[in-house]
């Protein structure tokens, strides 16, 4: 499970013209394979009046799913140089659809590999990217009188807080990187003078 990784900041759309075809690239962020193709499926169906919608999605921190289409362009010409961008910029939950609406001039192989995957490049330079950092989910366990002060002094610490709930006592749902964990075991017992119980959990991950 890699440390960390790279995906679109947010949903964006940019449009290019080259050789009087209008070559449009729609991204956006998917958390699983089944978004990726409901995404793509939203797009083609959007601009069913294209003369093409190629596609590219990376699933997975590390890539474990890639796929692509040319979707009628000569083999290798479109798909292929979309997912090489998604991958040469490191992305991942991420999916790529680039709408062609031929001009009349045809660009040739090596042409539509540089539009396609230009675009998408250019795309991702319009729309922006973040990075989510691996965390180790923990549950802190505190008394009623000192939860306001801990919850405080974790966001003054830059923890990040998930969740908090309130019941006999209030538990605290945070994310902290692994390396970090000896470190804050001690630190709580410090701050809540040994009284905080900590649980840890799986792993997530969270803006870095």
């Amino acid at each position: 499970m890699p440390d960390e990784y790279r995906t679109v900041a947010r949903a964006g759309v940019h449009e290019t013209e080259i050789n009087r075809s209008r070559f449009r690239c729609a991204l956006a962020p998917v958390a699983t394979e089944r978004e990726a193709q409901d995404f793509v499926a939203a797009v083609r169906k959007e601009h069913a009046d294209a003369t093409h919608n190629c596609w590219a999605y990376v699933v997975g921190a590390d890539a474990s799913v890639q796929r692509a289409s040319d979707d009628g362009e000569p083999g290798g010409t479109a798909g292929l140089p979309m997912l090489q961008m998604l991958l040469r910029r490191d992305m991942r939950y991420v999916a790529a659809v680039v709408t062609r609406y031929y001009g009349g001039v045809k660009l040739g192989a090596g042409g539509l590999i540089r539009a396609y995957g230009g675009v998408v490049g250019e795309a991702l330079d319009a729309v922006g990217s973040v990075t989510r950092r691996r965390f180790r989910l923990a549950v802190v366990t505190v008394d009623h009188q000192r939860a306001g002060k801990l919850q405080n002094e974790l966001r003054a610490t830059g923890r990040e807080v998930r969740d908090v709930r309130y019941g006999e006592a209030v538990t605290i749902e945070i994310g902290l990187p692994e390396a970090d964990v000896p470190a804050f075991r001690a630190w709580l017992a410090d701050v809540t003078a040994g009284t905080a119980g900590l649980e840890l959990g799986g792993e997530a991950y969270g803006d870095a």
